[in-house]
Order: structure tokens, then sequence, then C-alpha cells
């Protein structure tokens, strides 16, 4: 499996992401003999190989499970070793969006670091399109370099190179020549962009409109890259900030003398009955209960279920108290060469 093509069902070798909860996505590489482990339990890898991606398996002692999901570049942002502050999906979306990256496009990124937007780049321009990465930070280089080669891009050329000092033109092997380039998005994700901004010009497209994207978390770093933008030539600057909040939907058990009541009968019926089976040496029915999709629960408190219909419930909705995605501000510019 990789990120640029598709399959229905796991094999050896694959790179599979282990759904564990919301918070905890695990990429493993399918290896027989292997075994995932995680605090709800562990997973032999011989019993994924064979089944389709999208299964729930449960764990090698029956409780417990957890999702296979295969590798795409947004589940890989909330899975990937992290090397540097990555790029992630409310702020990537808008940047390919905002610069018209497609089938076909040619990107230039100057800052690999994680990787992370790189993926999300190759798979949108696919085979008829090229990303040209650089990194000037040779271990993160050369991590980046193995992930992207064990992930199947054949569409992405990574260099180790500082754009800053160097600029972006690439070497034809020994010939003496500069590969063509001729980007048509810019992605700068540097310290300090506007020193890698006066070296763009002859890797841009001369054909058509050239579009650029400068990521700095610092308002000071914006100043000084629009003045850089201005003094070579780019147009239509603006700065935008993404900001986006998750909304969250659910039930909330309808509050009065009588819920109340019953809920606290409910706990110690449950607790008495929980520590008496234990002592004996049984679990409870409830306790040992099988749901429906055949795997072991291994809570055994005494909470209610959202939605239990012992209770009467309300539907509600709440949004975040506060903008977490916040990483950095976006400098848009777009040039033609004539």
């Amino acid at each position: 499996m990789s990120f640029t093509g598709f399959k229905t069902i796991i094999e050896e070798g694959d790179l599979v992401l282990a759904f564990i909860n919301r918070s905890t996505i695990k990429p493993i590489t399918i290896t027989k003999g292997e075994t995932l482990q995680t605090k709800f339990g562990h997973y032999h890898h011989d019993a994924m190989i064979g089944v389709p991606y999208g299964s729930q398996i449960s764990g090698a002692k029956g409780y417990g499970f957890i999702h296979l999901l295969n590798p795409t570049p947004e589940m890989w942002t909330l899975s990937l070793p992290h090397r540097t502050q990555i790029v992630y999906t409310p702020d990537s979306s808008y940047i390919v969006q905002r610069m018209n990256v497609k089938p076909g496009s040619r990107v230039i990124e100057a800052g690999t670091g994680s990787a992370s937007f790189t993926h999300a780049f190759a798979r949108t321009v696919a085979e008829q399109g090229k990303v040209f990465t650089f990194e000037f930070h040779e271990p993160r280089y050369l991590e980046a370099k193995k992930e992207l080669e064990e992930h199947g891009f054949q569409n992405i050329t990574i260099t180790h190179r500082d754009v800053c000092k160097d600029g972006f033109q690439i070497k034809n092997g020994d010939e003496g020549s500069f590969e063509e380039i001729n980007g048509d998005a810019i992605f700068l994700d540097l310290p300090s962009p506007w020193d890698a901004i006066p070296h763009l010009d002859s890797v841009i497209s001369k054909h058509k409109r050239a579009a650029i994207c400068c990521f700095s978390p610092c308002f000071e770093q914006v100043e000084k890259t629009v003045t850089a933008l201005e003094e070579n030539g780019w147009t239509s600057i603006e700065m935008v900030e993404v900001a986006a909040k998750r909304w969250e939907a659910r039930k909330e058990m309808k509050r009065d003398v009588h819920s109340a009541i019953n809920r606290i009968r409910d706990i110690q019926q449950r607790k008495k009955h929980g520590i008496e089976s234990l002592r004996a040496g049984v679990v409870p029915d409830k306790m040992a209960k099988v749901q429906e999709n055949g795997f072991l629960s291994v809570k055994k408190s005494a909470k209610v279920k959202e939605g239990d219909a012992g209770y009467e419930w309300i539907d509600v909705t709440k949004v975040e108290p506060e903008i977490k995605s916040h990483t950095s501000y976006l400098t848009f510019a777009y040039k033609l060469l004539v």
C-alpha cells in the first residue's frame, strides 16, 4: 500500500495506520511475527494480513480493538514522527486551494521538515506533476528522503540545500546543466523566506502565473517577507490566518430530581454487584457482555453509556473555548514573468 496507489487487502510489507483512539494513530509496517503493543492490548501482525483496509480487529486476548486504515496525507499528518513543527490540514488544504495546486502542477517547497505537507503536495499534483522539495538540515533530509522512498512517491525530488544562500537550481548529474523546474506554486516554510525570494526568478514558470505562500509564525517575519516580495516584483500580496474551531455534538442527560435519584441508585447497585462478584471470583454478566461487534469491553466502571434508554437525554452542541489551530501566518503573492 502506498499514498499514491490503492488496494483493498492488507499484505505483508504494507504501511498501515493503526487507529487506536482519536489522539493516537500509530503507523506500522506489517511484518510476520511482529506485535503491536498498546495500552488496550496487543495485536499480532499475522492477524492483520489478508483482512480488508478499514477492518476492526480485536486484541490477541479477545478484548480491546483497533481499526486498520490505509495511509493518506491527512492521516499521516496526525501520526507521523515529528522532526519539526508541521503544517496541519486546516492550513495545508487552504494553501493548496489558494495556490490552485492541481494534477500537473509543479511545486517548489523549501523546508521539507517532517515532510507532512510534501505528502499532500505529491498526492495533489499526481503523476503528471512534480514536487521539488529542499531541506538544509542533513539529518532531517536523510529521514525525509527515506520515508518518501518507502511511501512509493515517484513524483518528488528532494534536495539537501540551503536555498537562502544557494538558491533552488538543481544540477543534472555531472552534465553541468540545470534541471528545468518551472514551478508554478512555491511554498516557503523557512525562518527567513526573504533571503530565498530573490532566487526564485530562475526556477518559476515563464509561461503562466506563479503563486507563492510563505509560512511564518511571527508578524515581524511577515513584514520582512512582504518587503522582499514587493522589491522582487511579486503582486497581490495578502496575509491570511486560518483559525479553525471544532464543534462537538453529543447527548446530555436531562437533569431533574427523579433522574438524579435513579442515577445514584444505579451506581450503588453496579458497585455492589461488582464488589460481591469480584470477591466471589465471578465476572458479572454486564461486565462480560459481548457487544454486537463481537469484542469484549475492557471497561468495568459504573459509568452510564451515552443515550442509555433508562434516562432522558437532550441533544447539545459545544464549541471549543479556544482556537488551537494557529501555527503561522500565511503570506500569499503572485508573479508573471514577462
